[in-house]
């Protein structure tokens, strides 16, 4: 097949959604599909360039104010630019895996050619919160008028999906889009099986963007109220906005020197501190999946996430990890000593972590995601939903 991603967000950014783009389009390019992705360029101009067997359009962008990482395109560029793509290419199917600028485009240029347009959500208003001034008060109605925006554009696609139940729950509650189904983002585990380096003190990690929705603040002040006899160090993997604030945090509760901001780091750093770490935690509430903590649990590593959005699906309550509520450093502190406290307790529940990981097979997501764009170009609407 020939297969058009439209995509928001595309490495080198760094973040789940592109992270999941990249993943789908490679993974399908080495199963001997022509694979396009349309994309804000990286470096501004126009360009296209051939990356691990998919060939990357890069959209005309600017850098975003409030973000400078991070490439937009301009409606005025993006959507004549995908009408334009979809022309030339004639893709047998469009999947988009957003809704903005050139998501917007790819959708509006497939349905107007006739051609199956699928559709992923990887937003939430949450999300963006940081990156956006305005007061919350304001983004309250932000948020609804982004959600039914989400609606519109995706409501013109064939088949939309969303990374979980919790997630597909979100877009029928707020978006309106009764027909949408979950299909997992996937994780290739094998990646993630190298054996844990030798090290002498229990390592706590948090993995992802550090902006004030994950709430990594939590787990310093947590980690900061360990026992005083307790051996452990916290690696917090990731850049953003709020870097600067959680560093001057950990040094202001005098735990600086067992506290490593690593930023962003090569993907073999990344490996090695999965397989380095004892605990994982992702404190975050807006998570429609994550990555992060399906690539710990590979690894074979114990969880503790917070009870909000999405995570709750990864997590067996005393058998991998435990769920604590968002914002309770107590209870936090609390599960972090058990953990710390028992190299037992870790093993088992990371044994369990690796067990549930295999339900998030990525080839069984290509799997879904192949046989749901055939059954949409056969026409197969209906039996492409209930599949």
């Amino acid at each position: 097949m020939r297969i058009l991603i439209g995509a928001e967000t595309y490495p080198p950014t760094v973040n789940g959604a592109a992270n999941f783009a990249e993943r789908l389009a490679t993974g399908l390019a080495r199963r001997g599909h022509e694979v396009h992705v349309a994309t804000p360029s990286p470096v501004g101009k126009p360009v296209v360039e051939v990356r691990d067997g998919v060939t990357v359009h890069g959209v005309k962008s600017v850098r975003y104010a409030f973000h400078p990482d991070f490439p937009v395109s301009m409606p005025w560029q993006a959507l004549p630019a995908a009408r334009e793509l979809v022309a030339a290419l004639q893709p047998d199917v469009v999947h988009t895996q957003a809704h903005m600028v050139v998501g917007r485009g790819v959708v509006k240029a497939g349905v107007r050619a006739g051609i199956p347009v699928v559709a992923t959500n990887h937003f939430m208003p949450e999300n963006l919160s940081a990156h956006v001034p305005l007061s919350r008060f304001v983004m309250r109605p932000a948020s609804k008028i982004a959600w039914r925006d989400l609606g519109r554009i995706f409501g013109k696609a064939d088949a939309v999906t969303a990374p979980t139940p919790r997630a597909v729950d979100l877009l029928v509650r707020h978006a309106g889009l009764t027909d949408a189904f979950p299909v997992s983002c996937g994780i290739d585990a094998e990646r993630y099986s190298a054996p844990a380096p030798a090290h002498d003190v229990p390592s706590v990690l948090f993995v992802g963007r550090m902006d004030q929705e994950k709430r990594v603040d939590d787990l310093i002040r947590a980690f900061a109220a360990l026992p005083g006899g307790l051996p452990a160090r916290l690696d917090i993997v990731g850049d953003g906005a709020k870097r600067a604030d959680w560093t001057a945090l950990a040094e202001s509760l005098g735990v600086a020197e067992r506290v490593t901001f690593h930023g962003f780091v090569s993907e073999e750093e990344l490996l090695t501190a999965y397989a380095t770490a004892d605990v994982f935690c992702m404190p975050s509430i807006a998570e429609l999946q994550s990555l992060a903590t399906l690539e710990a649990m590979a690894a074979r590593t114990p969880v503790l996430l917070a009870d909000a959005m999405a995570l709750p699906h990864l997590v067996r309550p005393g058998r991998n990890g435990w769920l604590f509520p968002p914002g309770d450093v107590a209870e936090l502190t609390r599960r972090l000593t058990t953990l710390l406290s028992d190299a037992d307790l870790r093993a088992r529940m990371g044994a369990v972590s690796r067990e549930i990981v295999a339900e998030h097979a990525i080839d069984a997501t290509l799997d879904r995601f192949e046989g749901l764009y055939r059954q949409l170009m056969a026409g197969e609407q209906e039996q492409a939903r209930a599949a």
